[in-house]
């Protein structure tokens, strides 16, 4: 029997939806790349004994404790916290767009805890239990840096609404 027997299936299911979350979580899509490559090494490298039980988790919980590693090790470049200006010749952005952007640059500027708790309790769902288990802290943690983080983006993009 192949010890990555599944694994190849896995990776072609789930590669879109972890290629997200590692977007959100690092904001460059290159960086996302690298983030979710390193990722899927370690999950294949621990395939023989995460296969039968939830491997997304377990890749999941890899993606933002790589992420927060990686914030912690080197200075990540982020984006600059000003938005293009609108163009002279009276031609307006797209709204949608210009609210991505603001938003884009608001969460570059929460902590690699904060970010990682915004992304998995508001874009991917999760409960606060949930959130808690994937980023290896407690669900007070979680509450905490769910308030301070909203706090901050409230403070960074008062035009978006943030509950």
């Amino acid at each position: 029997m192949d010890r990555y027997e599944g694994f190849q299936e896995f990776v072609r299911v789930r590669q879109q939806s972890l290629m997200r979350t590692a977007y959100l979580l690092t904001g460059n899509a290159h960086l996302a790349e690298d983030l979710l490559q390193t990722v899927l090494v370690r999950v294949a490298a621990h395939w023989a004994k995460i296969a039968d039980g939830n491997p997304e988790a377990y890749a999941r919980k890899a993606l933002v404790n790589q992420t927060i590693s990686w914030r912690r090790r080197k200075q990540v470049e982020l984006p600059g916290a000003e938005l293009p200006e609108q163009a002279e010749s009276g031609q307006s952005h797209d709204e949608a767009t210009v609210r991505r952007i603001a938003l884009r640059h608001a969460l570059a500027q929460l902590t690699p805890k904060q970010r990682a708790v915004i992304v998995l309790r508001f874009y991917e769902d999760r409960t606060e239990h949930e959130t808690a288990q994937l980023m290896g802290v407690s669900v007070g943690t979680v509450k905490s840096q769910t308030n301070y983080a909203l706090s901050k983006l409230r403070a960074l993009a008062p035009q978006e609404v943030y509950r």
